[in-house]
């Protein structure tokens, strides 16, 4: 690599109140672990301070460029606005610079600065160890955690005066070995930066940019790959993987969530240590496939993990799909189905307002997976009667297994089991009634429901998709004036329990909550009776009970 002197719009951020003196400022730049020392040459322009852009001290000394890709000036922009505008950035260099280590902001806060997308995490790495990291942190905010701390993570909550927070998670640089049959890395301390880059998953993830120097560290092109948008490992694909075989899930989570394609060499490399993803716990397979899920396209990287055999190992049930033909022959097979399913999903939560919803999603994933299992030929073809009440059952064990929490397992199965009820309403009109019914078995997912059951129409029939369309527009119409109406937000019956057991002159049991049901039935069947009625229909209920 080769060295330049800093920019001048680089330089510009050596302007503070706390600016070091020129003959004063000196750090230790860390590319190759070499000691490179170089004054601060003269101050940036006094009117870019004066306008108060700038909190922090000095970038000083070198910046290394990489030989293969260049920064382009709106990389170069890019990075220069993370710095100027995260006084944090540099109240940290200035503690660090200043106790004699180095800092550097690395892997994805640099992959997301040069693509212009930082977020409020920021991760950094350093020379320093846990305890002298918590102690330099802790002159920047009392919000401190060391969670990580075994793993050389000490994090922090920085606010700025303008009411800003930054998550900050700052690591000692790591040298790990990995036992093969270990899910956990043994932890060792490392003193060289680019040591430190090597053992990263992706080389888009290996850069790193000094906050105390101004040094840009690029030992493995990762801005090549940012440029071309390709994956590819520091080391080889077989020995990145084989010490953490979590790196293959995020391989195909970057896929999505990035829109780069994966190298052939990790293509290959993924599909042949597969198997290794079983000594992952489940928590951290799920927490990598959630983060696919809820990215922009999630196709593609499920995609990879199917064509890759992944798949089999985590969502078995969803690779199992590519075999089956859907019986309207709709799609090739009901794999393919499944995900326009969930890219409509997506269209529709921007559509009707909504974020990224995992609960949907995952929904939409495996809203079909009970149809292998209830695969019938019939005279009119095949058939997959009863598919949603067992693949909610299927989809329960396997989300359990993942270790997916109890409400999002509720949720999620209640969709998959619900999401066929709407065609009852295409074929015939719904009462009242029916229309109540279903509001009160969706409960608090009804609107996921009319997603996930729009979305669920990939007709090609334009006819059918219209007649389905306009159907499901005039339910959820019937469904809104019926809410406004009887306030179906709130459906219970007329008559709470208390005033049951006045009524009936009973005590709490079993007989309190069948009046209930009952009165919640009649309330579903007619809507709102009003107590007077109720109370009637109640003491005729009663009078009508075996004695």
């Amino acid at each position: 690599m080769r060295e330049t002197i800093v920019p001048d719009a680089i330089t510009a951020v050596a302007l503070s109140s706390r600016l070091l003196e020129p003959d004063a400022a000196s750090v230790t730049a860390s590319a190759r672990g070499v000691d490179r020392r170089q004054p601060c040459h003269g101050r940036a322009d006094p009117a870019r301070a004066a306008a108060g852009r700038l909190a922090h001290p000095p970038i000083v000394g070198p910046v290394s460029w990489p030989t293969v890709s260049s920064l382009s000036p709106s990389q170069r922009q890019s990075l220069e606005r993370v710095v100027l505008d995260a006084p944090a950035i540099g109240s940290l260099a200035s503690a660090f610079a200043a106790a004699g280590h180095e800092l550097h902001l690395v892997g994805g806060s640099v992959r997301d600065a040069l693509i212009g997308r930082l977020g409020n995490d920021l991760d950094f790495t350093t020379d320093a160890r846990p305890d002298a990291i918590e102690r330099l942190l802790r002159t920047v905010t009392r919000a401190t955690w060391d969670m990580g701390r075994e793993f050389g993570t000490i994090g922090g909550r920085v606010r700025e005066a303008d009411g800003r927070e930054w998550i900050v998670e700052i690591t000692t640089y790591r040298a790990d070995a990995y036992d093969p049959a270990s899910r956990k890395p043994l932890v060792a301390f490392g003193d060289v930066l680019v040591d430190d880059l090597k053992r990263r998953d992706f080389r888009v993830n290996a850069m790193a940019l000094s906050v105390v120097t101004g040094a840009f560290t690029d030992p493995f092109d990762g801005l090549a790959d940012l440029e071309n948008r390709v994956i590819r490992t520091p080391a080889s694909a077989e020995l990145s993987f084989g010490d953490d075989p979590l790196r293959m899930m995020r391989a195909a989570r970057f896929v999505s969530q990035l829109g780069f394609v994966a190298d052939p060499a990790v293509v290959t490399a993924m599909r042949e240590m597969a198997r290794r993803l079983s000594i992952i716990s489940a928590e951290r397979v799920r927490d990598e496939l959630s983060k696919l899920m809820l990215s922009a396209s999630p196709w593609p990287g499920l995609d990879l993990l199917v064509d890759t055999g992944l798949a089999e190992l985590v969502l078995p049930e969803v690779a199992a799909l590519r075999a089956e033909v859907d019986e309207h022959k709709r799609h090739k097979n009901i794999y393919l189905h499944t995900l326009t399913v969930l890219d409509n999903v997506i269209t529709l939560e921007r559509e009707r307002g909504h974020g990224p919803d995992l609960i949907v999603r995952m929904a939409a994933l495996l809203h079909d997976i009970g149809k292998p299992r209830t695969k019938r030929f019939e005279a009119g073809g095949v058939t997959f009667h009863h598919h949603d009440v067992v693949g909610a059952k299927m989809a329960k064990k396997r989300l359990t297994e993942l270790r997916f929490s109890s409400d999002e397992i509720k949720s999620i199965c209640l969709l998959i089991e619900l999401h066929l009820r709407f065609h009852g309403y295409a074929e015939a009109d719904w009462s009242d009634s029916a229309v109540r019914r279903y509001v009160r078995d969706a409960g608090p997912e009804l609107e996921r429901l009319h997603i996930l059951t729009r979305a669920d129409c990939t007709t090609r029939n334009v006819r059918k998709a219209h007649r389905l369309r306009t159907a499901y527009e005039q339910l959820e119409f019937r469904i809104d004036a019926l809410a406004e109406a009887e306030e179906l937000d709130a459906m219970r019956p007329d008559l709470d329990g208390v005033a049951i057991m006045g009524l009936l002159g009973i005590g709490p049991g079993p007989v309190v909550g069948e009046a209930y049901r009952f009165l919640l039935e009649r309330r579903l069947d007619e809507g709102p009776l009003g107590e007077e009625r109720a109370r009637e229909e109640l003491l005729a209920w009663w009078a009508s009970r075996p004695s």
